[in-house]
């Protein structure tokens, strides 16, 4: 991590679990127990249906509330589809778009993320934009030019200035509710490779400003390894974000000196 130039960012992934109930005792069990003059930003991306209540719910803590995903057409024929002014103005402050889940069961495309993070940027949204790579093309040694792919193209169009707002999720599809981790040093590699992407297509300072997370299995365990790395820059939390008490110890290990 690097608080001199970006924030640090830990944000949970609810993926397609907790009601409205057990979204409400999900805050009534992690209120108590978050930490207080934290230095990273928290967030909990939740399903649409409990966006409105999360924002007032989790107001008092100082979690920001994202979604899981948007659209990229401001409205139209649809059906079951959200917007991201949708989004925006149900509360919500980020969106998850072309997480590794969304790529492989709804057949979302690197352009179509593109064409996602130009929609929320439009609506005011921040975009936490997931890249990564499958366990077969990391054995193929193509890690480092695939990423740069899906940076570069969901990237692609985005003004310097706005860059500097959008997140980026390293997610190895091989660590993602596996219960395999990158190593630190793997992970580090990674993310510092991205930032080398950024800096390449907009510069030095675009780049440091830009806050670049991990994905893939990170836990209450190796999250204090993890974020030691110089361009982890905070950690996109799946099945720990859904456990207060494990949520709450990865936030303690981003508020590390």
């Amino acid at each position: 991590m690097n608080r001199r130039y970006r924030k640090t960012i830990i944000a949970g992934n609810w993926k397609m679990n907790n009601t409205l109930t057990q979204t409400k005792a999900f805050a009534e069990e992690i209120k108590p127990i978050m930490p207080r003059g934290k230095w990273c930003n928290v967030v909990l991306c939740v399903p649409a249906t409990n966006i409105q209540a999360a924002v007032r719910l989790f107001k008092d803590c100082h979690i920001a509330i994202g979604a899981e995903t948007c659209h990229y057409e401001e409205k139209g024929a649809y059906t079951g589809e959200i917007t991201a002014a949708m989004i925006k103005d149900a509360g919500a402050k980020y969106v998850i778009i072309g997480h590794s889940e969304r790529r492989q069961y709804y057949n979302e495309t690197d352009f179509t993320v593109n064409k996602k993070v130009h929609a929320a940027i439009e609506a005011g949204l921040i975009p936490i934009v997931c890249v990564g790579e499958s366990l077969e093309q990391r054995e193929l040694g193509v890690t480092m030019e695939l990423i740069a792919y899906q940076v570069k193209c969901a990237l692609a169009g985005v003004a310097p200035e706005k860059v500097r707002h959008i997140v980026i999720a390293y997610e190895p599809l091989w660590a993602i509710g596996t219960g395999k981790t990158a190593t630190a040093e793997q992970a580090g590699e990674v993310c510092q490779a991205i930032r080398t992407v950024i800096r390449k297509q907009y510069g030095a300072h675009v780049a440091r400003s830009v806050t670049i997370q991990y994905g893939g299995s990170m836990n209450a365990k190796n999250a204090a390894e993890l974020l030691a790395q110089p361009d982890v820059d905070g950690g996109l939390i799946g099945g720990a974000s859904l456990k207060p008490e494990d949520f709450v110890q990865i936030i303690h290990a981003a508020n590390q000196e």
